[in-house]
C-alpha cells in the first residue's frame, strides 16, 4: 500500500508552478479523435487522468507520444480501428461517454460505450448527453453485456445539425454536444451551455481544427460542422483548481506562495472569498502571490455555481480552510447531492462542521430531497494528525490541507485519487517546505 506521510504544523513557503488543467486537457485527446490530423498539446500535466485518457484513445486507433518532462503530446489517429471502448474503461472517468459524441461525428459505424464512474460525489445522470446527441440524429440503447453494462449508439446516415437545448449548463453534456456537432452536416445551436473556462478551451481548439463555432446570445453557441479538419497546435490552459488548492493550502498553514501560471480571470469568485475573509493575495506578471495578513476570519456564507460562480470542485479544499477561520461559516452545495462525505473525517481531525439537508443558501435543486448537501463550519479549530483514507479526488486534496495544518503526524492511503488529477502533488509540497513523503508499507500502523 502507497501511503503520504505528513508531519503538520509548517507554515508553506515559495514558489511553485501549476499544470495545465486536467479537465480541458482530456477533453482536448478526446476531440482528437475527429480527426485524421496530427494535434500537439503542449502545457500537459503528468497525471493518471491523462495516461488513462491516451490508453483510451491508443485502444481506438491513436498514435500517441508523450513526453511526460516536456509536457508536451502528440496525437493523431488517421484511422478509427474500433468504435467500441473496452468494458475496462466503466469505471476509468468521465472520458468514456464523450467518446460517444467524437466517434459519432467520425464514425458511422456502431458505437459502443461503457457506463461511466469518475469519484462517487452524487448521481451523475447522463440524459442530457443522449438527449443532445439523439437530437443530432443518433438513436442509443442501454444494454447489458457480458462483462457490463454499454451504451449503443448508431447514426447510420450521419450526424445533422439541429437545434439542442440543455435543461442545465452541465459540462459534459456542451462537450458532448460539441464534439458531435463539429462533424454534423450544418449548422447546429445548442442552447443553455456551460462556460467554463474548460468548455472555452475546448471550443479554441476545435476552432483551430477548422470547425466554425460563435456564440449566439446568452449561453448559446452556433456550431457549422465540417468534414476536412487542420493539424493543430494548442497550449492547455493552467488548471485553475490546482492553482486554488495550492493557495488554500499556503492559506492555512499561515504561508506565503507564488503560485505561478495561476490566472486572476478563472480565479475571480475564488478571489473575492478569499477577500471576504482577510487573506492575503497579490497578482503578479507571473502568477498570484498567496499569503497569510492576519487571523482569517469567518461569516462566509457560499454557494456553489455553475461557472461564473463558485467552483464545486474548489469546494473541499475551501472547507478545510474555514475550519482555520474565526467565526462561523455555511456552504452551499448546489452541484452534487453527495459532495460532504468527506467531512466525517475532518471532524474526526477536530474540525467542528454540521451537514444539513436543507438549503442553507436559497432553494436548490436538491431542496426536500433529504441529501445533506449544506455544511455549517465553525472556526478556528485545532486540528489533530490521523490515518486517513482519501475518498475521491477533491477531498483528497482537501485532506492534505488539513493534516499540513495539523498538530502531529497524517497517514494518507487512497493516494491515486491525488495523482488522478494534481501533478507531482507531494513532490510540489516539499518543495515549499512541508514535512511530506510518499512510503510503501503493507498496512496503515
Amino acid at each position: 500500500m502507497e501511503l503520504i506521510r505528513i508531519e503538520g504544523g509548517r507554515a508553506l513557503q515559495g514558489q511553485v508552478r501549476i499544470g495545465g488543467a486536467k479537465n480541458a486537457v482530456t477533453k482536448q485527446l478526446v476531440a482528437s479523435l475527429l480527426s485524421d490530423k496530427r494535434c500537439t498539446l503542449t502545457n500537459v500535466p503528468s497525471i493518471n487522468e491523462v495516461a488513462v485518457t491516451l490508453d483510451l484513445c491508443r485502444e481506438l486507433g491513436s498514435e500517441v507520444l508523450w513526453d511526460r518532462a516536456e509536457g508536451v503530446i502528440e496525437i493523431q489517429t488517421k484511422e478509427l480501428k474500433t468504435s467500441c471502448v473496452p468494458q475496462r474503461f466503466s469505471g476509468a472517468n468521465r472520458i468514456p461517454i464523450l467518446l460517444m459524441g467524437a466517434l459519432l461525428g467520425r464514425t458511422r459505424e456502431e458505437v459502443v460505450i461503457p457506463t461511466s464512474g469518475g469519484c462517487k460525489i452524487g448521481k451523475r445522470p447522463v440524459d442530457f448527453h443522449l438527449a443532445a446527441l439523439e437530437a443530432l440524429g443518433a438513436t442509443i440503447e442501454k444494454s447489458q453485456s457480458e462483462l457490463g453494462k454499454i451504451y449503443v449508439a448508431r447514426a447510420k446516415e450521419g450526424l445533422q445539425g439541429a437545434r439542442i437545448v440543455l435543461p442545465f449548463p452541465s459540462v459534459g453534456a456542451t462537450e458532448n454536444a460539441l464534439l458531435a456537432s463539429s462533424r454534423a452536416r450544418g449548422t447546429t445551436i445548442i442552447q443553455g451551455v456551460a462556460l467554463e473556462p474548460e468548455v472555452i478551451d475546448l471550443i479554441l481548439f476545435l476552432q483551430k481544427l477548422g470547425v466554425i463555432i460563435s456564440f449566439q446570445g446568452d449561453r448559446t453557441l452556433r456550431v457549422v460542422g465540417v468534414q476536412e479538419m487542420k493539424e493543430v497546435q494548442h497550449a492547455v490552459i493552467p488548471d485553475r483548481i490546482e492553482a486554488a488548492s495550492l493557495a488554500m493550502a499556503a492559506l492555512a498553514t499561515k504561508g506565503d506562495v507564488l503560485v505561478e501560471q495561476a490566472d486572476q480571470r478563472t480565479l475571480l469568485p475564488f478571489l473575492a472569498q478569499l477577500q471576504e475573509m482577510n487573506a492575503g493575495f497579490e497578482v503578479k506578471s507571473d502568477g498570484i502571490r498567496f499569503f497569510h495578513k492576519g487571523p482569517l476570519r469567518g461569516g462566509i456564507h457560499l454557494t456553489t455555481d455553475v461557472h461564473p460562480g463558485f467552483l464545486t470542485d474548489w469546494q473541499q479544499p475551501f472547507v478545510a480552510l474555514l475550519t482555520q477561520a474565526a467565526g462561523s461559516s455555511v456552504v452551499h452545495e448546489t452541484l452534487y447531492e453527495n459532495r460532504f462525505g468527506y467531512t466525517d473525517t475532518l471532524n474526526r481531525m477536530g474540525a467542528s462542521i454540521q451537514l444539513f439537508s436543507d438549503c442553507l443558501g436559497g432553494s436548490c435543486r436538491f431542496a426536500c430531497q433529504g441529501h445533506l448537501h449544506s455544511a455549517v463550519i465553525g472556526g478556528a479549530t485545532k486540528l489533530v494528525g490521523q490515518e486517513i483514507t482519501i475518498p475521491d479526488l477533491r477531498g483528497g486534496y482537501a485532506y492534505l490541507i488539513a493534516a499540513l495544518v495539523a498538530e502531529g503526524t497524517s497517514l494518507l492511503s487512497g493516494v491515486d485519487y491525488i495523482d488522478r488529477g494534481y501533478e507531482d502533488a507531494v513532490a510540489k509540497l516539499a518543495s515549499l517546505g512541508a514535512v511530506i513523503e510518499r512510503r510503501k508499507e503493507a498496512a496503515l500502523v
